[in-house]
């Protein structure tokens, strides 16, 4: 009879696994005041990322993203969480719909 060793069972379990996907680096961009802070968040490459957007302010506002194809309304003191697939290295432009001072760009290197 055919005999494997505990070691030997644990290895054929994990090759039997499906590779997992990198976690998600998450960072946080607080809007207060009308302005998103950190302003230029910096991110490495083809990582990918769970934005979370809190806004700090008593009014809603949007948090858009033409390169990044985003559009969500974040209402007052409230967030929202973004999944975001990783990124080749680029400026990548975000601001609220609602208010001029609202800016930013993920830096992605």
């Amino acid at each position: 009879m055919f005999r494997l060793s505990l070691p030997a069972l644990f290895a054929i379990a994990l090759l039997g696994q499906p590779a997992m996907a990198a976690d998600p680096l998450e960072i946080v961009i607080t809007l207060k005041n009308h302005a998103f802070e950190p302003r230029e968040p910096k991110v490495p490459a083809n990582q990918p990322l769970l934005i979370t957007v809190v806004n700090d302010d008593d009014t809603p506002e949007e948090f858009e993203s033409t390169p990044l194809k985003i559009e969500k309304i974040v209402a007052p003191k409230s967030s929202i969480k973004l999944r975001v697939k990783g990124l080749s290295p680029a400026r990548y432009e975000f601001f609220g719909e609602y208010n001029e001072t609202a800016k930013g760009a993920l830096i992605v290197e």
